[in-house]
């Protein structure tokens, strides 16, 4: 049996939002597993649309579409370089939020119930300085063990599944 299948439109313009939409921005994602379960944390949390920046993994690698369960297809994503993904970003009034180690502010002092975009980096190296700059806040999760990181897609999850709880209330 042989299929053809033409991929999704992945380009920001194809993104439908709300007028306080949430958003994943996740930045050079490399592992085909961290990107899957994001996407399948986005799903469950009702993200209104991910946006991922150099990409260093293909969204269609089969590990993708493994861990996030088909979630590349119930997202609306779009793949873009972070210049491009903050002018949308900005002209779309949505605010910034950079998940830093550095920061001084942690996630839920923020509100995030008006337009957001929750961005995380690599575990690696974290975010680049140009979403650093470019970010309306800082923010950062506790961390109260001997390690200061957790990895991105646990990261991620708690940062979305704070804003849900901010929206419900």
């Amino acid at each position: 049996m042989i299929a053809i299948a033409k991929p999704k439109n992945l380009s920001l313009e194809n993104l439908s939002l709300k007028n306080t939409p949430l958003i994943l921005v996740i930045e050079a994602v490399e592992k085909p597993g961290n990107l899957g379960a994001m996407l399948r944390t986005c799903d469950a949390a009702g993200v209104d649309a991910v946006i991922i920046c150099d990409a260093k993994t293909d969204v269609y690698n089969p590990n993708v579409i493994r861990s996030g369960i088909g979630t590349t297809f119930t997202n609306q994503i779009a793949v873009c370089e972070t210049s491009e993904a903050i002018q949308f970003l900005k002209k779309s009034r949505v605010t910034v939020y950079a998940a830093e180690l550095d920061a001084k502010k942690f996630h839920y002092q923020e509100n995030f119930k008006t337009a957001t975009a929750i961005v995380v980096g690599t575990e690696a190296t974290g975010l680049s300085e140009e979403w650093i700059a470019a970010a309306d806040e800082k923010i950062k999760i506790p961390m109260l063990g001997e390690i200061d990181s957790l990895n991105v897609s646990v990261s991620a999850g708690i940062l979305l599944f704070e804003a849900v709880r901010q929206r419900a209330v």
